[in-house]
């Protein structure tokens, strides 16, 4: 038996791969170890979307490939989205490396970890198309909130996406499935879901009946003891319909905030890149939730410097963004990626891309600053996430907060206060984009 270290980058669907891998390696008798030096084989689970993920990626294979020349690692096996897009390369080009798996191969991880232990080399790529397997998982979150994927791949086939090349097409998990692994990890103190997809709101087109099935699951997944906030992520809005909205405004559990990539609102550019809808049906959408989801906070993403943005198109955004003042706004600059249509079009130069993106992210700090001082005086909810030593202070989440990519609130207490509990919070006060606040006496 065999010491495994695990090294996971990307988006949280990658993590979910990731926390199953790591199952079926300890449940084979091998032990999981929490640091990689004195690992006799180091999984590092890529991502490959983009190109500062591609580089990342990279990065953490030749940190590996130092450690293992220092005889502090033993072999190197390269899994996940980079090993998919770079089958060749990366055995070619990086020498280090022992062995890749490719994105439709995650549960050979066992059999590869142990070709690998016999001095053999892997190289394995099943269909990235096949249904997804059932397994059980190790949480590499804290106890309190996991991420649950629903499914695998997408169908939409945006032209500056090369995530359909690598993931194969939507399949979503059996229901029964999902609120099985639901239960488990409420059972194990999970109190936040957090529900994934390349696409949620697509789950069950692709099941017999080609049914939308994301309101019936998120009701079913209500009924479940122990779970206390179901937070939902990456909504398409052409796929938003009325039953899912009468969902979110009438489920307690389920939080009122709405992850919905929109990447532009010009109408052509979405024409271009294979996207459905314009900035008008996106004004439409919004108001429409706003007003049947009251306290709705909407996350977003947007990319500058697409193909057919000249300083009108990206002016239109800007005035998107500042008239719907959303509350929670990721920018990125275009990344042409070969293989995908979009990188053979015309393009603005990569420095104008990445100045619009800090243009966005200057316009949402000023949103974002309206809102926080909105929030002065408000007792809010929150649930706990950690202590932080250096700073000496607790934090936490409101329900308008996803782990990792949203703010966090810093809680003045001299109380002693448990990881996952929640917490009634008067806010008084902001610093860095954060919100902090006092705890209420029970």
């Amino acid at each position: 038996m065999a010491n495994i270290g695990f090294i996971s980058l990307g988006c949280a669907k990658n993590q979910v791969d990731c926390e199953r891998m790591m199952y079926r390696v300890q449940d084979s008798g091998h032990t999981v170890q929490a640091e990689v030096i004195g690992a006799d084989v180091v999984v590092i689970n890529t991502c490959g979307f983009i190109d500062s993920a591609k580089a990342e990626a990279i990065d953490h294979i030749l940190r590996t490939a130092q450690l293992k020349e220092q005889g502090l690692v033993g072999k190197i096996l390269v899994t996940g989205c980079l090993s998919q897009r770079y089958q060749k390369e990366i055995m070619e080009e990086l020498p280090e490396v022992d062995g890749v798996l490719g994105t439709g191969s995650y549960t050979e991880i066992v059999p590869a970890i142990e070709k690998l232990l016999e001095g053999e080399t892997v190289e394995e790529f099943a269909s990235i198309d096949a249904p997804e397997e059932e397994t059980g998982r190790i949480l590499t979150t804290p106890e309190h909130y996991a991420y649950i994927k629903i499914a695998e791949g997408c169908d939409n086939r945006c032209s500056y996406c090369i995530i359909p090349y690598l993931r194969g097409k939507f399949r979503s998990r059996q229901m029964d499935d999902i609120l099985y692994e639901a239960r488990v990890l409420a059972a194990n103190g999970v109190k936040e879901l957090l529900v994934v997809a390349q696409d949620t709101s697509r789950y069950g087109t692709d099941l017999p009946g080609h049914q939308r099935l994301l309101p019936e699951l998120l009701r079913e997944l209500c009924k479940i003891d122990g779970i206390q906030w179901i937070r939902v992520h990456y909504t398409y809005p052409d796929e938003i319909d009325d039953a899912f909205i009468e969902v979110m405004a009438s489920e307690p559990k389920i939080v009122k905030y709405l992850d919905i990539p929109i990447q532009h609102c010009n109408s052509r550019i979405l024409k271009l890149m294979n996207r459905r809808g314009d900035g008008d049906f996106l004004r439409e959408l919004f108001a429409k939730l706003r007003a049947r989801i009251p306290g709705l906070v909407i996350r977003t993403s947007v990319i500058t410097g697409l193909p057919g943005e000249g300083e009108e198109e990206f002016a239109e955004l800007c005035q998107f963004l500042m008239e719907q003042r959303l509350e929670r706004v990721g920018a990125f600059s275009f990344s042409p990626e070969e293989g995908t249509p979009a990188a053979e079009m015309e393009f603005v130069d990569s420095e104008i891309a990445q100045s619009r993106a800090q243009q966005i992210e200057d316009i949402q700090s000023r949103i974002m600053d309206d809102y926080n001082a909105s929030m002065q005086g408000k007792i809010l909810q929150v649930l706990v996430d950690g202590y932080d030593e250096e700073l000496e202070q607790y934090y936490g989440r409101t329900y308008a907060d996803s782990p990792e990519i949203d703010s966090r609130v810093w809680l003045a207490t001299q109380e002693p206060v448990n990881e996952g509990s929640f917490v009634k919070v008067c806010i008084d006060g902001v610093a860095d984009g954060e919100l902090s606040g006092y705890i209420m006496e029970e």
